[in-house]
């Protein structure tokens, strides 16, 4: 019922927002000649602020079209190299000719970006990505909106998440290195002790972590607190709900990336609304870089996805109610997971040290669940000054993040010695 009532909220305002467009156009139009008055730039910017908040936000474009290497200009280019009706795996492929001009004669480490699966799309990691593609061959999970998904091509529950993992990790080699950010980070580690325990050729040479709930016990945050006190009866009851036509995934049960992003607006409710009054104020005073700089930061914010029903009520008992993973009790296919098994697989782990989604100490729990990694193997990182996004994204993760992650990397891969 409330994703139908959604819907129709989003049609039944469509009048108000077709009419919010005109007025925007007319007073910020050159022949209105009461464009510039105190009235103009007013009702513009009340105008062009409801039209926003009102609009469905699609999914975003990476739009990553070039790099810099060694201060040379480099051409990307998208290529969806793998797929499944829930995931693509895009590589962002360097054109080989512009790295030699810029003296890249070697190929750079292949690194599997598994972006979270939790309410964003992939897009979120556009900065990470932007940071990595200069070092490394970078491949990224492109995860697919639930609602788009037709009911006929079946189930998506964490086991599956295990199995892309796996099936990604083939696809791109012997010992790739993988990155999981936030939630991926306990289905990865699954992933890769069921490939270590395999002798698996394709399993990673090394694994990064970062803000990863690998031991939700630790540290605990409003988060994990919520799913600690509630039952998990109240979230199959209260946070799944169907999909409506004329999605294609019509009469799937999902939880609605709407209802997620109101609990991720909800923790900073004041922050986003001071934020959008600035915006307002931005358009009244003709501050376009301000108003273009909120446009891109909720352009991104406010696009969400469904996740299936399965995949997050697992989630929640696996990761946040039973603690199966660092409890050693997980089982995937019938088969134990064994962290154990992990012997020759590198670890970092990256924490931030103000980060209230996943509290310090929940990632780098990874460290003593694998007593089997060599200690020259191993690598803790707990950032400075930074929360849940700042650990993969923004101005320390490009300065202070990124390089140790690259130097690690190279560290533990005898092909690519660090240079």
């Amino acid at each position: 019922m409330l994703y139908t009532l959604q819907e129709a909220t989003y049609y039944a305002s469509t009048p108000m927002r077709f009419a919010a467009r005109a007025a925007r156009d007319f007073w910020s139009s050159p022949l209105n000649p009461a464009r510039d008055s105190a009235l103009g730039r007013n009702l513009y910017a009340a105008a062009d602020l409801y039209a926003n908040v009102t609009r469905r936000y699609g999914k975003p474009e990476w739009g990553i079209k070039t790099t810099e290497v060694n201060g040379h200009t480099v051409k990307v280019r998208e290529t969806v190299v793998w797929e499944s009706p829930w995931c693509r795996l895009i590589q962002f492929d360097r054109d080989m000719g512009d790295m030699r001009r810029a003296g890249k004669m070697q190929l750079d480490p292949a690194v599997l970006l598994v972006a979270p699966l939790s309410g964003h799309y992939a897009t979120l990691l556009r900065g990470t990505v932007e940071a990595l593609i200069p070092h490394h061959a970078v491949f990224v999970t492109d995860w697919v909106n639930a609602r788009d998904v037709p009911m006929m091509e079946g189930r998506f529950d964490f086991h599956d998440y295990i199995d892309h993992v796996r099936e990604m990790l083939g696809v791109m080699g012997a010992r790739a290195h993988v990155i999981a950010v936030c939630q991926p980070g306990p289905p990865v580690l699954a992933a890769a002790a069921l490939m270590a325990a395999d002798k698996d050729p394709n399993r990673p040479r090394s694994m990064t972590f970062m803000g990863s709930p690998i031991d939700a016990r630790l540290s605990p945050t409003v988060t994990n607190q919520l799913a600690e006190q509630r039952p998990f009866a109240w979230f199959q009851s209260n946070m799944i709900y169907t999909v409506p036509p004329p999605h294609p995934g019509a009469l799937r049960r999902v939880y609605p990336g709407f209802v997620q992003l109101a609990s991720f607006m909800s923790m900073n409710l004041e922050k986003h609304q001071d934020a959008h009054k600035r915006y307002f104020d931005h358009l009244v005073i003709g501050d376009d870089d301000g108003a273009d700089k909120h446009r891109v930061f909720y352009d991104e914010y406010l696009s969400v996805l469904d996740l299936t029903e399965e995949f997050y009520l697992q989630t929640v008992e696996i990761v946040f109610q039973k603690y199966l993973l660092p409890k050693g009790e997980l089982t995937h296919r019938g088969k134990k997971v064994d962290l154990t098994a992990i012997t020759d697989i590198a670890l970092m782990t990256v924490e931030g040290e103000l980060d209230d989604i996943s509290g310090v100490g929940q990632t780098q729990a990874a460290h003593g669940l694998t007593p089997n990694i060599p200690e020259d193997m191993k690598e803790l990182y707990v950032q400075p000054g930074v929360g849940h996004y700042g650990v993969f994204n923004g101005r320390r993760f490009n300065e202070e993040i990124q390089p140790r992650v690259a130097k690690f990397i190279r560290r533990v891969d005898p092909d690519f010695p660090d240079t």
